[in-house]
């Protein structure tokens, strides 16, 4: 498939305003190709967080928390299975139980009980834990009948969710949502744990204002402190709460933004930032410590990347294959070697899931072969042998391939096929699957999600229709020029920047969905190339008379000469020694005219 390389365009009103104010003038100018115009932007501080009452309902729950906690009513957060809802319950966990409530939590098996506060859920939840009140978790904004099912039953439900609403809202007793109507909330993208993390500050504002902690509060309590900070003892029968830091939470709100892949904007970057710089401090609890041990990462150059394609993938397997309920004891352990042992099992789990990714992988290449995917706008794929945890998965990877949305669909119950989607920057998946929704009605069974990812049932005889009608829509919603794959980058790196500190300045930045971490263009000689891991190609570099280590990962042909590559800058630790290392994203041959 043609590919067009772009550079990215930096403003040099921008730059000069940020080497103005001391940054190191290569930053700067990676900074302003992504639309920072004031250092004001980069400000790590919690200063800079969108105040607690921009966020419509916020103050409202947190009232009405504070009153069952007053009154020892039970609470159950109800979970969503991946790492945003498993790190979002984590927090509710700890810091509810820290401020003296009565918590437990229920994470639904995506295979028997599907996603969100259904009302078969709400029956489970009534006959194991029989609550008062439900506290949803990075779900809940489109369980109309999940609600209506809980008020039958006596039991109020709080939402709390960031997912885009539908038509009619669930009549819960509150919601807090930054995507529901009248909610003036700036930062749209802030993720289901942020969403959480939002409402433990304004539940300890609101329990404060009761003077529900003692007078000789702290503003560190040793129950809600993580290594390094202190020992963890239970907070319960403590007769003298203090008043917890909820600081200390912040690496369990890092790890679920960036591995929940939205959007990180002023707000959700310093929500990352602060939450790395726990971990690279060693103040994180034993569950992320323990991870990042068996992700062999070191925990004091903790980076987004670590977060999102190290730790992220380890908690998501629970949910994937097996029951989210492990991550979340993984998260809210106490203790250490039981942290660890967890964590080896999410490990375990994770390169069973790549195993099984790979064959489903491999059969859907051989799928479409057999079509023409170029000709399409968009590509439906359906295999009674996927499985229904990794669909997800590989949409993504079909996507990156063909450039075009992707919805895979495994085998669900009772005559169901379970789909998961993700699409393009050019089209809004959830937008396109409502427009299905309304040209063919009664076709989707349920649907739901945001701009790059959603999910949906139907019955398995209506396959090939949905396939027609998700192609009409994508036909509707997009341009030739939309399918047009193209990558940008940053323009070339200048000689004196290609080292290993500058790889190091780099990996301490936060980068992630919508501020993407920095690639380069430039030309080089190719020294010297082998084969690596039977998959992969490690080659030696020449560029002004200088030498450099390359990677080209899943591919084993020789390349020519001479190439023209898109790359990005990396450390590599060996024997605890470190090297600059460059990874190739993308490469031409480059021709002598």
């Amino acid at each position: 498939m043609a590919l067009t390389v772009n550079t990215r365009s930096a403003p040099s009103a921008s730059i000069a305003a940020l080497t103005g104010a001391g940054l190191q003038p290569l930053l700067a100018r990676i900074y302003a190709a992504r639309g920072v115009t004031s250092p004001r932007q980069l400000a790590t501080d919690f200063g800079g967080l969108v105040p607690l009452a921009r966020m419509h309902n916020l103050e409202r729950m947190a009232t009405l928390l504070a009153d069952a906690i007053a009154a020892r009513e039970r609470l159950l957060i109800v979970a969503d299975y991946d790492s945003d809802g498993a790190t979002a319950c984590a927090i509710g966990m700890r810091a509810l139980r820290e401020f003296g409530a009565q918590v437990d939590y229920l994470v639904p098996n995506r295979f028997e009980y599907g996603y969100g506060l259904t009302p078969e859920i709400v029956d489970l939840a009534k006959t194991l834990k029989n609550p008062d009140i439900l506290i949803t978790v990075d779900n809940g904004i489109a369980s109309v009948d999940g609600v209506a099912a809980a008020n039958q039953l006596g039991m109020r439900v709080l939402i709390t969710d960031h997912h885009l609403p539908g038509a009619t809202l669930p009549d819960a007793q509150c919601i807090i949502n930054p995507n529901q109507p009248g909610c003036g909330f700036p930062s749209k993208h802030l993720a289901g744990v942020g969403v959480m993390f939002y409402l433990m500050l304004a539940l300890r504002a609101e329990l404060r204002k009761r003077g529900w902690f003692s007078e000789r509060n702290s503003p560190s309590s040793p129950a809600l402190l993580p290594k390094g900070e202190g020992s963890v003892v239970p907070a319960a029968g403590r007769s003298n709460r203090m008043e917890p830091n909820l600081g200390a939470l912040l690496d369990l709100v890092a790890l679920g933004t960036v591995a929940d892949v939205v959007r990180l904007d002023d707000n959700n970057r310093i929500l990352v930032q602060q939450g790395l710089q726990r971990i690279r401090a060693g103040k994180t609890w034993p569950g992320i410590a323990a991870l990042m041990k068996v992700a062999g990462r070191d925990p004091a150059r903790a980076s987004t990347y670590d977060l999102g394609f190290m730790l992220g993938p380890r908690l998501n397997a629970a949910g994937r294959l097996d029951d989210m309920a492990v991550g979340i004891e993984c998260l809210i352990s106490n203790d250490p070697a039981a942290a660890e042992r967890i964590a080896r099992e999410l490990d375990r789990l994770n390169r069973e899931r790549r195993l099984i990714e790979a064959g489903m992988h491999d059969r859907a290449l051989t799928k479409l072969d057999q079509l023409s995917p170029q000709d399409s706008y968009s590509l439906c794929l359906f295999d009674p042998a996927w499985h229904q945890g990794v669909i997800g998965i590989l949409a993504s990877r079909l996507k990156e391939r063909w450039h075009r949305p992707v919805i895979a669909f495994a085998h669900g119950s009772g005559g169901e096929i379970k789909g998961s989607g993700r699409s393009i920057s050019a089209l809004h998946l959830r937008d396109a699957l409502d427009l299905v929704s309304k040209r063919e009605p009664g076709l989707l069974l349920k649907f739901g999600g945001h701009a790059a990812a959603a999910g949906l049932t139907l019955r398995a005889a209506d396959f090939e229709r949905f396939s027609a009608a998700f192609e009409a829509a994508a036909q509707a919603l997009l341009t030739p020029a939309d399918l047009a794959r193209s990558i940008e980058t940053d323009g070339a790196l200048p000689a004196g920047n290609l080292t290993l500190e500058t790889a190091r300045l780099l990996e301490q930045q936060v980068w992630g969905q919508g501020f993407p971490a920095p690639t380069f263009d430039d030309e080089f000689g190719v020294v010297q190339q082998r084969i690596v891991g039977e998959r992969h190609l490690k080659l030696r570099l020449a560029r002004d008379g200088a030498e450099y280590e390359a990677m080209l990962f899943s591919h084993t042909a020789p390349l020519p000469a001479r190439v023209r590559a898109v790359y990005r800058l990396g450390v590599n630790e060996y024997n605890g020694a470190q090297k600059l290392q460059i990874t190739i994203e993308h490469w031409e041959e480059v021709v002598k005219e």
